[in-house]
């Protein structure tokens, strides 16, 4: 509420008049969800003070995320048995569970100091090779490292990250820290102190690795195909240029949010491929949002057991806990509900199309801020809808996963059993 009262003061804006309380608000659930969505034209609408505030904001929503959920992650490992503690103790050692406030410290330095690293690669690129002054080019690096690593896809340019769609040395170290940011903490920490012993890695860290790397490199190539003759994509750009800009689309979809060329011209079933990896998401304890890369592998895994015939679902030599079961099957069909409602209450609010309405919810809950053009043009009560959407996207997976594991209800009878026809 502070940043959305920020926004509303008129100074904050170009226009004197200001901005409505309706598209301040949006903007700033926007940067402190680090969804990216907007209403208004980012460059053009608020003054250099309003982007001030708009990258406050995401760099707080970014920290305040990853600390909220490492702290999480501190009262389950508390909460476990004595050999439940022993079993993750490389992981528990790896991101600092028993000393809280080196955990927050970690979490600050380690963002700032990829956040700075971005900067040092972009800053010379504005300064050198688009001729930006100093005071300028030190800015732009600035504010898109910190929106790139929290995965908040805000860019001060009205076509967003197009203008450089061709051009490696900024699609490139965005993308790495939109990737970083993704991770996840926990995964940071570990690799950071045992990149070269993976067979010590934990299962978090190996399932977030594995769907990383296979989500992008799927996105990446399907992107590719469809979109390579596609006159208002990727048809008039040079070869390498396409491959960079559906690389750059496919990190994006990892919940960040910019945009190197125009999705609202992308075909309609690159929009459904979109809409499932936005919907996945990235890490645990990340920047990005989503379901979540875990959740989804561990449905994954559940669904590859139960089509072997197997009684335990066992991932890289460890076997999964079945209270793990319950809330990935709860968390998934949570936000499929949540997700499934808003675009029924946004069609009846907009008359658009279900492409169009799935996109952007979809978008809205897994945080991500890739849009078709619509959000400018929605009505305020549909705004209202994507708030509660982006509100629930960012802290709904975490609290309600956080909340079942949290649950300990202890039954001491059981009923009998029954088996009910499936399919």
């Amino acid at each position: 509420m502070g940043g959305t009262l920020l926004l509303w003061l008129p100074p904050m804006t170009v226009d004197p008049g200001g901005t409505s309380f309706t598209d301040a608000l949006f903007t700033a659930t926007s940067a402190v969800c680090v969804t990216g969505l907007t209403v208004v034209d980012t460059e053009l609408h608020w003054s250099p003070l309003g982007h001030s505030v708009i990258l406050l904001l995401i760099q707080l929503g970014g920290l305040g995320i990853m600390i909220f959920a490492s702290l999480i992650g501190l009262v389950l490992a508390r909460k476990m048995s004595v050999r439940s503690r022993l079993n993750t103790a490389a992981e528990a050692k790896a991101v600092g569970y028993d000393d809280v406030r080196g955990l927050v410290r970690g979490i600050v330095l380690i963002s700032f100091g990829i956040e700075a690293v971005t900067w040092l690669f972009l800053f010379p690129r504005f300064l050198f090779g688009y001729d930006y002054q100093p005071a300028d080019a030190a800015w732009y690096a600035l504010f898109h490292s910190v929106s790139s690593f929290n995965n908040a896809g805000f860019a001060l340019y009205t076509n967003n990250m197009m203008d450089f769609v061709a051009d490696p040395l900024i699609c490139l170290p965005m993308c790495a820290a939109i990737i970083l940011g993704g991770l996840g903490f926990p995964v940071i920490m570990q690799l950071r102190k045992e990149f070269g012993h993976p067979r010590s890695w934990s299962m978090n860290t190996k399932l977030v690795l594995w769907g990383t790397v296979v989500l992008l490199v799927g996105g990446f190539a399907y992107l590719a195909i469809a979109e390579w003759s596609n006159e208002g994509t990727l048809g008039p750009l040079p070869p390498g240029a396409k491959l960079l800009a559906a690389f750059f689309m496919s990190t994006q979809a990892r919940t960040a949010g910019f945009n190197s060329i125009d999705v609202g011209m992308m075909h309609d079933e690159s929009w459904v491929v979109m809409d499932v990896l936005m919907f996945i998401g990235g890490g645990p304890a990340g920047t990005a949002g989503g379901i979540k890369v875990t959740t989804f592998a561990v449905l994954f895994f559940i669904l590859l057991t139960e089509f072997r015939g197997e009684g335990a679902v066992n991932i890289f030599g460890k076997r999964l806990s079945r209270a793990v079961h319950r809330q990935a099957i709860t968390v998934a069909l949570v936000a499929v509900g949540a997700v499934m409602t808003a675009i029924i209450l946004l069609m009846h609010l907009t008359k658009l199309d279900l492409d169009l309405v799935a996109f952007e919810a979809v978008s809205a809950f897994a945080t991500v801020g890739l849009s078709t053009g619509i959000t400018g043009d929605l009505p305020p009560s549909a705004e209202v809808i994507l708030v509660l959407l982006m509100f629930l996207g960012r802290i709904g997976p975490l609290t309600l996963g956080s909340a079942i594991a949290l649950r300990d209800r202890r039954i001491l009878y059981e009923l009998p059993k029954e088996r009910p026809a499936i399919g």
